[in-house]
């Protein structure tokens, strides 16, 4: 039974919703050892920094770490509602907290279980879930069971694993650099083409320019409007999910059975 997952709302891709099917094309992002400029070969001190260059450190050093802090918001339009994700993401742990106006949602997983839970529009509108379903569930969370396909998308998408994925390939890819509040940053920028699914988007990623080579920020814009902005912080930060107390879980297979 694959975990219900909308994957896009009006276009933008929800990285923080992890997917069975498709897991989070990030919602993962960590990091750990800040003591690796050198060991990397940041590119901030190289003779030619090239967008290659640079991607190539930005893997380097996101394979060192071990967790990431990160804030995400998304705008479908102009007129629509502001929706808002904050997770925590370590190597074998992790956990967000999602909310669009009323409707909220908490993923959690470490290395045993997953789990899933919140209120009625939340488990609906925001997981995918029926009315029905989420009723079952009601206050307790859903569980799933390391060793199932759920689990591994929810260990995808919580997780460092999906890091990597957001970053570019070098081919199409765009690279300048600026100054932000005294920071020197490299300015990542390319396009994705429209799909059958998916509007045509433009993402923005920054990255530290000194010491480490992280992630600082990305921001991804649709065709006809729609923006989706993340913020990364605290890399190498000690992830700590407790599983929710005990008899407040219930079989994910017995809410969607």
């Amino acid at each position: 039974m694959e975990i219900a997952n909308p994957g896009y709302v009006d276009g933008m891709d929800l990285l923080l919703r992890p997917s069975v099917s498709r897991p989070v094309r990030v919602l993962a992002f960590a990091t750990g050892a800040l003591v690796i400029a050198t060991a990397v070969g940041t590119p901030a001190s190289a003779a030619a920094v090239t967008t290659s260059s640079v991607l190539a450190a930005a893997k380097a050093a996101i394979a060192k770490q071990s967790s990431v802090h990160l804030v995400l918001t998304m705008k479908p339009s102009s007129s629509s509602s502001t929706e808002k994700a904050i997770g925590d993401l370590g190597e074998k742990s992790g956990a967000e907290y999602v909310s669009l106006g009323k409707a909220n949602l908490t993923l959690k997983v470490n290395p045993t279980d997953g789990y899933v839970s919140g209120n009625s529009s939340g488990l609906t509108t925001l997981f995918g879930l029926t009315s029905a379903q989420a009723k079952k569930l009601g206050k307790d969370w859903a569980a799933v069971k390391t060793g199932t396909s759920e689990y591994s998308g929810f260990k995808s998408g919580l997780t460092i694993s999906s890091i990597m994925g957001m970053l570019p390939a070098a081919k199409g890819t765009k690279l300048s650099t600026e100054v932000v509040k005294g920071a020197k940053l490299y300015v990542l920028k390319w396009t994705a083409a429209a799909t059958s699914s998916t509007p045509a988007l433009s993402d923005t990623m920054t990255v530290s320019a000194v010491g480490v080579t992280l992630p600082v920020e990305e921001t991804m814009a649709a065709s006809g409007g729609g923006k989706e902005t993340i913020i990364f912080s605290n890399w190498g930060e000690h992830v700590v999910v407790n599983a929710p107390p005990v008899g407040s879980t219930i079989a994910y297979s017995k809410i969607t059975g």
